[in-house]
């Protein structure tokens, strides 16, 4: 199946080595329904690059979460490291046998909840497709990831209008073109959408979690996202 995606033998035959080699036919069987090819290829080619990392590491044997971790950890920056968390939940997906599961703890990531919310309202209410509705995640997580380290570690009941203002120009200043400008823009401003009907519907108080989002949407959105 890979030979849909990819010609060169040498190519190939680096994607069917690595930790993940003997599973790359099954994932690209995976994505054949429902991406783009470039998309395909692009995912392939990200966990393709994580086989190689984790052959080194653990070799034929499951991979276990620090692996992961530790591939994560070789990007420098946010945008690539998140990047590449996508491609390693559809290996995941995929080939669970290939690795060793770890318990998940609320304290490694505190924002899994929220985002499983928004998933899940992205799919039900608003009827997006998988592919879509990733590019829509990515976009709410670059938020959070950008509020978490400016100032580090700050949890989310701190967040005020200037955050969102001052997060909406960080994106605008990595778009290159109106496309990705208004993009970037149309992201956040679903994701603070999503976040302000949860709040309201869950009845949230000002001084709880996410409780603040309502006032710092209202003032936010005059300026950038009306």
């Amino acid at each position: 199946m890979l030979d849909f995606y990819f010609s060169y033998c040498g190519v190939l035959k680096r994607l069917r080595s690595g930790a993940l080699g003997g599973e790359m036919d099954r994932l690209a069987e995976f994505f054949t329904p429902g991406y783009k090819r470039a998309s395909a290829r692009i995912y392939l080619s990200r966990i393709a690059r994580f086989s190689q990392f984790a052959a080194t590491r653990c070799g034929p044997m499951p991979i276990h979460q620090d692996v992961v971790d530790s591939y994560l950890c070789t990007f420098t920056t946010d945008s690539p490291r998140i990047g590449a968390v996508s491609p390693l939940g559809h290996a995941l997906r995929v080939a669970p046998e290939r690795f060793i599961a770890s318990v998940p703890s609320k304290d490694a990531d505190p924002d899994a909840p929220l985002l499983a919310s928004f998933s899940d309202y992205l799919r039900k209410v608003r009827g997006l497709e998988p592919k879509t509705r990733e590019g829509v995640l990515l976009g709410g997580r670059r938020f959070l990831v950008w509020f978490r380290h400016h100032p580090p570690g700050q949890d989310l009941e701190a967040l005020a209008a200037e955050h969102v203002l001052a997060a909406v120009e960080h994106r605008l200043s990595l778009s290159t073109t109106s496309g990705t400008r208004t993009a970037a823009t149309s992201l956040i401003r679903t994701f603070l959408r999503f976040c302000v009907g949860l709040a309201t519907m869950t009845r949230i108080s000002p001084a709880s979690s996410h409780g603040r989002l309502i006032g710092v949407w209202r003032f936010a959105a005059a300026r950038y996202m009306g």
